[in-house]
C-alpha cells in the first residue's frame, strides 16, 4: 500500500547522498587501485601507492563518510591480502554489518572474517549483529551471518549463538539448512562440548534428497564421530524415524548405491561420475563406522565391492573414489576377497602414468602391507620397478615398501634388486637403505656365507654413507662365524681393498677389512685355502698397511682401526715383525693425540714388555649382542586406575620383550656397573693356567679404572643410584686410592708392568694386584714372579669382601706361592661365590617376612615379600618353576595406582629351567595415603608359544608411624 511518509524519507535520503557525492570527490575504484599496484615496477613504488591510498582511506574514516565506506573497505581488504596492515578498518567493518543494505553487509561480513579473530576484543561487538541477522527474513543475509559465525566464532560467541544455529538446522529452506549445518560443523570443531546440542538435528539430514544438505550432513556426522567415541556408538545404534526404520549404515549404503546405479544427472555429474564429492564423504564415514565393528562391516561389504568394480578409472575423479574405497576396505572388518580386490586396485595405480597416483598407491600399500602381505607380494615386481622412477619421493616410498615385503622366501631376490638400487641411489638414500638391508639380512639370511657376502656387498655399494651400526654389525657377524667362514670373508675383504679408490671412498669397508685381517691374520696367511684365493706375501701386506696409515685421504678413525690391526698382526705373522714395529713406532710423534697414544703404548709391547704382547693381543671372543632391559629410575614408574593402566616391562615403559632392544654399553647405569664388577672379580679365571690370563686381567683392569672414573663423576653429580654392589665398587676404590707401594718384577728384569707414566704412578695391573691382596695369577707365568713382594695397607680382598660374606677375616699373606690355593679362608669361599654368581646377574635374596602368593599355576609360583624401608617399600619377587618344562623369555610387567611411584630393578634372568628361580626387586614410593594394589602381567614362551598370565595382588603391609619416622 502507498505510504507517503516512507516515500518522502527515501527521497530525502537519496537527495542527501547525491549532495554528498557532489560535495566530496569520488574515491578511486577498486579496479583502478589494482591497475596502479600491478603497474608498479619496484616494491618501493608499490608501497608508495598503497601508503597513499591507505592515507586517503583513513581520512574518509575520520570524516565518517558513509557514502563510500563500502568501496573503501573493499580496497582495504585487497591491501590486506597483499600483506599490508589494515587493522584500522575493523570498526568500519562493524558499521557496514549493521547497515540495512545487502551490499554493505556483504562487504562488512567479509571484512570481519578477514580482519577479526578472537584475539581482538572488537569481535565480541559483532555478536548482537549476528544474532539479529540470523533471524532475518532474507535467506542470503542469514547465510552471511552463518558463514561469519563459522569463520570467527570464539568459544563465548559459539555458546551464545549455538541455539540459533540449531534452530536454523531445522529450517524448511534448504539453503539455510546447508549453511547452518556447515556452521555447526565449525562450531563443534571449535567447541566440542556443544556437540550434544546439534545431535538431535542431525537425524533428519540423511533423509534429504538435496545433495548440498547430504554432503554437509555427512561432514557434520563424521566430525562428531571422530571427536567422541560416545557419539560414534550413538550413530551406530541410532534408529532414524522417517518413512521406515533403518540404521545409519544401511541408510548411507542406500545413498551410495543410488549415486552409483542412478542415471545421468547433469546437475551433479563430474567427468561422468555422479557427485564424487558426496561419494568420498560417505566412504570416509563408512570407514569410521565400520572400524572394529563386524556387523557394520558386513553391511557395507557389498556396496564397497560395487564401488570398486563400477567406478570409471580413466579420469582422476574415479581414481579419487577408488582410493577412498581402498582405505575403507582396509580399515573395516572386510572379507579376504575384498582386501585382495583393494590391493589389486593399488597395483593398477602403480601402473598409472600420473606420478601423484603412483605415490598415493605406494604410500597406501606401505600402510596396509601388514594387513594382507600375500596380496601385496603379487605386485612385488611393479614395486621394484618404482625404485627406478625419476621422482625422488616415489623412490623413497618404493624402498620402504620393498623392505616391508622381504621374507625368508624372497630374501635373495629382494637383496639383489636392492643392491642394484643401492649402487645407483642418491646419497640421501644410501644410509637408510644400507641399514635396512643389514637388518633384513640378519633376520632372514639363509646361511652364514650368504650373510657375509651380503654385508660385504652393502659396504662396497654404500661407501662412506654407511652408518656406524653397519660397521659394528659386520664385525659382530664375522667374530661369531665359524673358522672357515672367517677365513673366507677375510680373503674377500683383502680382495676388495685391492680395487682402486676403495680406501678413500669406502672408509667403513676399510675399517672392517683391517679389523678382520688383524684379528684373523694367521688364518688369512697360513690357514686352509679351500676357495683358492690369491694370498699376499707378508711384505705386500705390510706395504698396504703403510699406504693406509700414511695416506692423507684415510680418516683418523680408519687409521685407528689399522694401527690396532697392525699391532695384532705382529703376533699373527711369522716374519716382518721389525717392519711392523718401525711403522708403529713412527706414530709416537704423530700430530693426532689418539694415534700418538696408540703408537706409544704399542711400542712398549715390542720392547721391555714383549712377553705381554701375545696374551694382550690375542683373538677376541665371539661378540654377542647383549639384550638387557634398562632399569633407569626415570622410566621406572607405572600406574593404573579403574579405567586405564600404564604398564611397565622390566622398568621400560611400554617396552617389548627381551629381544626388542639392544642396549649398548652405558657406564652410567647401575646394572652395567654391577655386571662389570662381577666380570672383574668373577669372570676372570684366576685358577686356570695357560695363556690368555694376562690379557683378561689387563682388560679387566682397564674396565675397573673406567668404572672408577665414571663412578666418581656420577657421585659428584648425584645422579647415579647406589646398591650393595655399588658399595663394593666404593670399597675397591678405597683400596685403589690408598697409599700403598707395589713392586712387581718381570721375568726379564726391569720395571713394573706397563709403567708408562713413571715410577710415581702405579700401573693398572699393579693396582689390581693390590686390590686382590697379593694373589699370584698362574696365567701370568712369565709376567709375574711368584716370589713378588707386595705391601698393602691391610685392605686385602678378603677383609674388604668380608662385609658381604661374613665377619672380617685376617689379612691374607702377601706371598702366596701356589697358584691352586689363591686365597685362604673365608676370602676364598667368598671369591668363589662371586664367580658362581657372575653369570646369574643380580640375584636378590628376599628377606624374611610374610609372602604374598601372586600366581600358582601349572608349576609356576610367583611370590612377593614386601618390606618397608626408610623412604619406600621394597618388594622382592621370587618366581619358581617346579614344572618339567623350560620357560623362555620370561617377563614381568607391573603397574600400581597413580598415587604410587614404581621402580623395577633388573631381574636376575629371563630363562626359567626346571627347578630354576628368577628374582627381582621393586621399589614403591607412596605420594598420598592410599592402599597399594598391584597388577602383574607375566609373559613367557613355552615350546615356542607365548603364554600370558595376569593377576592382581593386594594385602601389602601399610606404613606405620614408626616406619615413617
Amino acid at each position: 500500500r502507498f505510504n507517503p511518509a516512507f516515500n518522502m524519507a527515501t527521497i530525502r535520503q537519496a537527495f542527501t547522498e547525491a549532495v554528498e557525492r557532489v560535495r566530496m570527490p569520488t574515491p578511486t575504484r577498486l579496479r583502478d587501485l589494482i591497475r596502479q599496484i600491478r603497474a608498479a615496477r619496484t616494491a618501493a613504488e608499490e608501497r608508495a601507492v598503497v601508503n597513499k591510498e591507505c592515507a586517503y582511506i583513513r581520512s574518509t574514516f575520520r570524516e565518517e563518510d558513509s557514502v563510500w565506506r563500502c568501496r573503501n573497505i573493499a580496497k582495504l581488504l585487497y591491501i590486506h591480502m597483499l600483506g599490508y596492515p589494515a587493522h584500522f578498518g575493523q570498526l568500519e567493518c562493524l558499521k557496514l554489518t549493521a547497515s540495512t543494505r545487502f551490499t554493505d553487509k556483504r562487504i562488512g561480513y567479509l571484512g570481519a572474517m578477514l580482519l577479526l579473530d578472537e584475539r581482538q576484543d572488537v569481535h565480541l561487538l559483532i555478536t548482537n549483529c549476528l544474532k539479529n541477522d540470523l533471524n532475518s527474513s532474507t535467506q542470503f543475509v542469514v547465510g552471511l551471518a552463518l558463514c561469519t559465525l563459522g569463520a570467527i566464532a570464539s568459544p563465548e560467541m559459539a555458546r551464545d549463538l549455538a541455539s540459533e544455529v540449531e534452530r536454523l538446522m531445522k529450517s524448511p529452506n534448504t539453503y539455510i539448512r546447508k549453511k547452518a549445518t556447515l556452521c555447526a560443523f565449525r562450531v563443534i570443531r571449535r567447541v566440542p562440548e556443544l556437540m550434544e546440542i546439534f545431535l538431535p538435528a542431525t537425524r533428519s539430514l540423511l533423509s534429504e534428497k538435496n545433495h548440498g544438505i547430504l554432503i554437509t550432513g555427512v561432514t557434520l556426522i563424521t566430525e562428531m564421530c571422530e571427536n567422541s567415541s560416545d557419539t560414534l556408538m550413538h550413530f551406530k545404534k541410532v534408529i532414524l524415524k522417517i518413512k521406515f526404520e533403518t540404521q545409519i549404515v544401511p541408510n548411507l549404503v542406500r545413498i551410495l548405491k543410488n549415486l552409483i546405479l542412478g542415471g545421468y544427472s547433469p546437475e551433479h555429474d563430474v567427468s561422468g561420475v555422479s557427485d564424487p564429492f558426496l561419494q568420498v564423504k560417505i566412504l570416509r564415514l563408512l570407514r569410521i563406522l565400520g572400524h572394529n565393528d563386524p556387523d557394520a562391516s558386513e553391511a557395507m561389504n557389498d556396496i564397497l565391492a560395487q564401488v570398486a568394480t563400477n567406478t570409471e578409472t580413466s579420469k582422476n575423479v574415479g581414481n579419487t573414489i577408488l582410493y577412498e574405497t581402498v582405505l575403507s576396505i582396509m580399515d573395516i572388518r572386510s572379507e579376504g576377497g575384498l582386501r585382495v580386490l583393494a590391493v589389486n586396485i593399488l597395483g593398477r595405480f602403480l601402473l598409472n602414468s600420473d606420478k601423484n597416483i603412483r605415490y598415493v598407491a605406494l604410500n597406501t600399500l606401505l600402510r596396509t602391507v601388514h594387513a594382507d602381505t600375500s596380496a601385496v607380494q603379487r605386485h612385488r615386481t611393479t614395486i621394484l620397478e618404482c625404485l627406478k622412477d625419476p621422482d625422488v619421493s616415489i623412490r623413497r616410498r618404493a624402498m620402504e615398501l620393498s623392505f616391508a615385503l622381504i621374507n625368508a622366501q624372497n630374501i635373495r631376490t629382494m637383496t639383489k634388486e636392492l643392491l642394484l638400487f643401492l649402487e645407483k641411489a642418491d646419497a640421501e638414500f644410501k644410509a637408510q637403505c644400507s641399514s635396512g638391508m643389514i637388518l633384513a639380512a640378519e633376520r632372514y639370511s639363509p646361511n652364514t656365507r650368504w650373510h657375509l657376502d651380503t654385508q660385504l656387498s652393502v659396504l662396497i655399494a654404500a661407501g662412506n654413507y654407511v652408518r656406524d651400526d653397519v660397521v659394528s654389525s659386520t664385525i659382530q657377524l664375522v667374530s661369531s662365524s665359524p673358522v672357515p667362514e672367517q677365513t673366507y670373508i677375510t680373503n674377500r675383504f683383502w680382495e676388495s681393498l685391492q680395487v682402486a679408490n676403495h680406501c678413500e671412498d669406502k672408509q667403513p669397508l676399510l675399517q672392517v677389512a683391517v679389523w678382520a685381517i688383524g684379528e684373523y691374520g694367521d688364518l688369512f696367511m697360513y690357514g686352509a685355502n679351500e676357495d683358492e684365493f690369491e694370498r699376499p706375501t707378508e711384505s705386500d701386506l705390510i706395504a698396504v698397511y703403510h699406504k693406509f696409515l700414511t695416506s692423507a685421504q684415510v680418516s683418523t678413525t680408519s687409521k685407528q682401526y689399522a694401527l690396532v690391526s697392525l699391532a695384532k698382526l705382529s703376533t699373527r705373522l711369522q716374519e716382518c715383525v721389525e717392519e711392523i714395529q718401525a711403522l708403529i713406532t713412527s706414530f709416537g710423534s704423530h700430530l693426532n693425540v689418539d694415534l700418538q697414544q696408540r703408537g706409544v703404548e704399542f711400542t712398549q709391547l715390542f720392547g721391555l714388555y714383549k712377553h705381554l704382547r701375545p696374551p694382550l693381543l690375542e683373538k677376541m671372543p665371539a661378540m654377542q649382542i647383549s639384550r638387557i632391559s634398562s632399569q633407569n629410575g626415570e622410566s621406572g614408574g607405572g600406574s593404573f586406575d579403574d579405567n586405564s593402566q600404564d604398564v611397565i616391562e622390566n622398568g621400560v615403559e611400554g617396552g617389548g620383550g627381551v629381544g626388542h632392544s639392544i642396549i649398548e654399553s652405558n657406564m652410567n647405569t647401575l646394572g652395567d656397573n654391577t655386571n662389570i664388577l662381577l666380570d672383574l672379580l668373577g669372570s676372570t679365571d684366576l685358577s686356570m693356567g695357560g695363556g690368555g690370563g694376562a690379557g683378561d686381567l689387563v682388560e679387566a683392569t682397564y674396565l675397573s679404572n673406567a668404572v672408577h672414573k665414571k663412578n666418581s663423576r656420577n657421585a659428584n653429580d648425584g645422579a647415579a643410584p647406589l646398591s650393595h654392589n655399588q658399595d663394593l665398587l666404593d670399597l675397591l676404590d678405597l683400596d685403589m686410592t690408598s697409599t700403598s707401594t707395589t713392586t712387581v718384577t718381570p721375568a726379564g728384569g726391569g720395571g713394573g708392568i706397563l709403567t708408562l707414566a713413571g715410577d710415581n704412578n702405579q700401573s693398572s695391573v699393579a693396582k689390581m694386584n693390590n686390590m686382590l691382596g697379593g694373589l699370584v695369577l698362574s696365567g701370568f707365568g712369565s709376567g709375574l714372579d711368584s716370589s713378588a713382594s707386595i705391601a698393602t695397607n691391610g685392605n686385602e680382598l678378603g677383609s674388604m669382601l668380608g662385609v658381604l660374606g661374613g665377619p672380617p677375616t685376617a689379612a691374607v699373606p702377601a706371598n702366596i706361592a701356589t697358584a691352586g690355593n689363591l686365597i685362604d679362608g673365608n676370602a676364598s669361599v667368598l671369591l668363589g661365590d662371586l664367580n658362581s654368581t657372575a653369570a646369574s646377574n643380580n640375584i636378590v635374596v628376599p628377606p624374611q617376612g610374610p609372602r604374598l602368593t601372586a600366581l600358582d599355576k601349572d608349576g609356576l609360583l610367583v611370590q612377593l615379600v614386601a618390606v618397608w624401608g626408610r623412604d619406600c617399600m621394597h618388594i622382592y619377587m621370587t618366581t619358581t618353576n617346579s614344572s618339567d618344562n623350560t620357560l623362555e623369555q620370561y617377563l614381568l610387567k607391573a603397574a600400581v595406582q597413580k598415587s604410587f611411584n614404581l621402580q623395577m630393578l633388573t631381574p636376575s634372568g629371563f630363562l626359567l629351567p626346571p627347578g630354576g628361580v628368577i628374582t627381582q626387586e621393586m621399589r614403591v614410593v607412596a605420594t598420598s595415603n592410599a592402599t597399594l594394589r598391584m597388577r602383574l602381567r607375566i609373559q613367557y614362551a613355552l615350546d615356542g608359544h607365548q603364554k600370558v598370565e595376569q593377576t592382581e595382588v593386594s594385602g601389602f603391609p601399610e606404613q606405620t608411624p614408626a616406619m615413617a619416622e
